[in-house]
């Protein structure tokens, strides 16, 4: 009885050792990242709190916007997730080279809404598009979940994959945009804003119409003026403590975990490789140092290098700081699992369909594709729609 009593000990132990190694829970759409201390995930609780916050316009919503929270756009399955929201942006391309965003005309984001008081002075429904501009796109709204990882990687480490001469020849020839004062931009499809901080504050103004302590003013409608009495809120409408929360939110979303493969996803992903997706869509970054412990040097598999690639004429539409209109960043994949439409604007209706859309740099790797029997062809295909 004894013996039995010992081998049913021992079983559990063995079974309780199994699990601590491969039971760990794996990470869920919406869900922090793993390492939170107790006040940071209760720091998280209630970023999400204002993250999901629906404005209206007696708080300062618009009186030109494109939602009236982040969570209306970034939705599915959770906040942070992808939507199917698609925003305008107009930008002209200079005879120099030089792209005009032309924030003195309502640029580069053309807001879509209007409060009813707007409607009512101008008789609007949507901001109009520039009429200088050379180039217009749409956008569909991504998910943001691991952008803290992304923020947490280091310029060296973006640096050290560009190639914009291409050296080695083989005709990828990637290269970081760079803010208006220099500084290597790695967020939005063309890679222009820096860092998350000034990509999450600045959703508040340009998406919502709520202005901030750094953004104070309202947006214009398409470069002059609201008219007197349709924004009755005062400036600025959200707190300097409310846009560290959304911050935080944001930064400590954890990356969806990608579903576990069988042999058959296993040779996709070895073919993501082999035939060069992995080349601009690189598999795994580091995070350099970072004070919040969750992102201080982790491993992020996120299927991008971050850089400026250009995909050819048939995606081509606006310029962004050094972007030229058929320069893309690299897309992450992480999540890509998640979204029920691809590339920039959503025009791709299935991943595979995304992929026979690439041009340009990913000319190559798409013709690999192309040329793999419908067995291969499928593997890969598992793979991705594991991500």
């Amino acid at each position: 009885m004894q013996t039995t009593t010992f081998r049913i000990f021992l079983g559990a132990v063995f079974l309780a050792v199994v699990c601590v190694a491969g039971c760990v829970r794996r990470s869920e759409p919406g869900d922090p990242l793993p390492g939170l201390t107790q006040d940071e995930k209760e720091k998280f609780g209630r970023g999400k709190a204002v993250f999901e916050r629906t404005f209206v316009a007696a708080d300062g919503l618009g009186p030109l916007f494109n939602a009236d929270s982040c969570g209306e756009c970034h939705e599915e399955p959770a906040a942070g997730g992808p939507g199917d929201e698609v925003e305008t942006h107009a930008t002209v391309l200079m005879a120099d080279g030089t792209c005009d965003p032309l924030l003195n005309q309502g640029g580069p984001v053309v807001q879509q809404q209007v409060t009813e008081a707007l409607h009512a002075a101008l008789g609007i429904t949507a901001e109009p598009t520039p009429a200088r501009a050379t180039g217009t796109g749409r956008r569909s709204t991504p998910d943001i979940l691991g952008f803290g990882l992304l923020d947490a990687v280091t310029d060296e480490t973006i640096l050290a994959y560009a190639d914009p001469d291409d050296r080695d020849g083989d005709g990828v020839s990637g290269r970081p945009n760079r803010f208006v004062d220099g500084r290597i931009g790695r967020f939005g499809r063309k890679a222009f804003v820096p860092t998350l901080r000034e990509f999450n504050d600045g959703a508040f103004p340009i998406e919502q119409g709520i202005t901030t302590p750094t953004a104070p003013q309202e947006e214009s409608v398409a470069g002059k003026p609201i008219p007197a009495g349709v924004d009755p809120a005062p400036d600025p409408e959200i707190t300097a403590e409310d846009l560290e929360l959304a911050d935080f939110f944001v930064r400590a979303l954890a990356p969806p975990a990608p579903r576990p493969l069988k042999s058959y996803g296993l040779r996709g992903r070895r073919l993501f490789v082999a035939i060069g997706c992995a080349t601009c869509h690189v598999i795994r970054l580091t995070t350099g140092p970072n004070p919040l412990a969750a992102l201080h040097r982790r491993h992020v598999a996120a299927y991008t290098d971050l850089l400026l690639h250009d995909m050819g004429p048939d995606l081509a539409d606006v310029c962004l700081g050094q972007a030229t209109p058929s320069e893309f960043r690299t897309e992450p994949l992480m999540g890509l699992r998640l979204s029920s439409s691809f590339l920039h604007d959503g025009r791709a209706a299935s991943i595979e369909e995304a992929v026979r859309l690439h041009g340009g740099e990913a000319q190559r790797s798409r013709d690999r594709f192309d040329a793999l029997g419908e067995r291969d062809r499928q593997a890969l295909l598992r793979f991705l729609q594991s991500l």
